[in-house]
């Protein structure tokens, strides 16, 4: 399959020790676009998004600790139904990212919220925006050095990654939406 998305943007900006691939042999009941792009792109991992595929699994043999209802059970926590079977990819920033394995759809799970928002419309789009959140990092971590303003940053962030992906902005209370807030108003 072809991905707008390549292994090499991924590693321009993340390097190759942040980068994890996932094994396309073995996996049953996932998207094959999703198994390809795992196998073949990865998914990185920073201070900002925290993968959950550590190979150590911090949970009792019973606890599935990669779909969410088996993890959502173990704390106690109530889970919707149509969510139980999906899979944890880490968090982005304060909020859990799952993926329903079936569409190929990213979720994400607010710290605090009893329910969830589509976040991105699959894993390359989730991907696409974290390489794109990683050049805005860069950039406002050198801002001294160039003549990016927080502004501008969040909206060239938002004008880029809507351009592949609107879904990350359709509701207010996104991640995205509520992060490019806090840079703007100079919270990072």
């Amino acid at each position: 399959m072809n991905f707008t998305v390549t292994p090499q943007s991924v590693t321009s900006v993340y390097g190759l020790d942040a980068v994890t691939y996932f094994p396309h042999t073995g996996v049953t009941g996932v998207d094959a676009r999703t198994a390809d792009f795992l196998s073949t792109v990865g998914l990185p991992t920073s201070e900002v998004f925290t993968s959950r595929m550590d190979v150590e699994d911090p949970y009792a043999p019973d606890v599935d600790a990669i779909t969410l209802g088996s993890r959502f059970d173990h704390y106690g926590l109530q889970c919707p139904l149509e969510s139980r079977s999906w899979w944890s990819v880490g968090y982005l920033f304060t909020s859990l990212l799952a993926l329903d394995p079936k569409s190929g759809k990213i979720y994400a799970f607010p710290e605090g919220a009893v329910d969830y928002i589509e976040l991105h419309r699959d894993i390359e789009s989730l991907v696409f925006a974290l390489i794109e959140l990683r050049k805005v990092e860069n950039d406002h971590e050198n801002d001294h050095e160039s003549d990016a303003h927080p502004e501008e940053l969040a909206a060239r962030f938002r004008e880029v990654v809507e351009a592949f992906d609107p879904t990350p902005f359709e509701n207010d209370e996104s991640q995205w939406n509520l992060s490019l807030e806090e840079l703007e108003q100079g919270i990072w």
